[in-house]
């Protein structure tokens, strides 16, 4: 039986610095498309699959997302802050210094720069069921390069017969990119100390072991990292 997920880190701290003079204008995760904000995409999917609880963090230009999440009181997910503005700690430090905020158990961790649509059930719902802490540390979602929107790079893992996953390496291409959402075992980060880090190290760290799993979404997915993969998703959007 999969256990209970009600909880997720959306990460919303980043510098965006790849979307050039908009994110001088304002925060990436406040980047609207289909004229909705990406954070709010992001927590509405969250909330749409039973999430109760919504850890976020904030950086660069906080009191513009705060600001934002205020107005959203009323609708799920309930959200706690994890305030990153003396010091950014990338995608792993966050969740380090989030730690006592998550509960026990098992996380969502969500990027909040995407937006995913469409699927047969909501990706969170999909990863909840298939995620087997007897197994498994991280349970990543992940979605075919040929079929992404604003994604140009040459994947990330392959994907086992049993669901394992490994790094594209030296190989040219991987089939499959990581498609910002994941499940997170918290006890994979107990005893971390380091305040600075990247997810990846998790990952890596989950593969040494022979727990780093990965499911395909089904739906359409989009990465809005760019202007150029801005324009590219609104264009998706409006697609009969």
């Amino acid at each position: 039986m999969s256990p209970s997920i009600d909880t997720a880190m959306v990460l919303a701290a980043g510098l965006g610095r790849r979307m050039r003079h908009l994110s001088e204008q304002r925060p990436k995760p406040l980047t609207e498309v289909g004229g909705k904000a990406l954070i709010d995409h992001v927590l509405d999917e969250l909330d749409h699959a039973g999430t109760r609880r919504a850890v976020i963090n904030v950086h660069y230009r906080a009191d513009d997302v705060l600001a934002h999440l205020d107005r959203r009181r009323g609708r799920g997910p309930a959200i706690t802050i994890s305030d990153e503005r003396l010091r950014l700690l990338d995608t792993g430090g966050a969740l380090v210094k989030a730690r006592p905020l998550l509960g026990a158990g098992a996380i969502f961790v969500a990027n909040s720069d995407v937006v995913r649509y469409g699927g047969r059930r909501p990706a969170p719902l999909a990863l909840r069921d298939a995620f087997d802490p007897t197994r498994m540390d991280v349970l990543l979602l992940l979605y075919p390069v040929e079929r992404a929107i604003g994604f140009e790079g040459p994947g990330d893992f392959f994907l086992g017969r049993d669901g394992r996953l490994e790094r594209r390496g030296h190989a040219e291409r991987a089939p499959f990119l990581f498609a910002g959402l994941y499940v997170l075992a918290l006890d994979a980060i107990a005893g971390i100390t380091d305040e600075v880090f990247s997810a990846n190290r998790l990952f890596d760290q989950a593969i040494a072991r022979g727990r780093l799993f990965g499911i395909l979404y089904d739906g359409d997915w989009m990465h809005v990292g760019s202007p150029e993969a801005l324009a590219a998703a609104e264009q998706a959007l409006i697609r009969p």
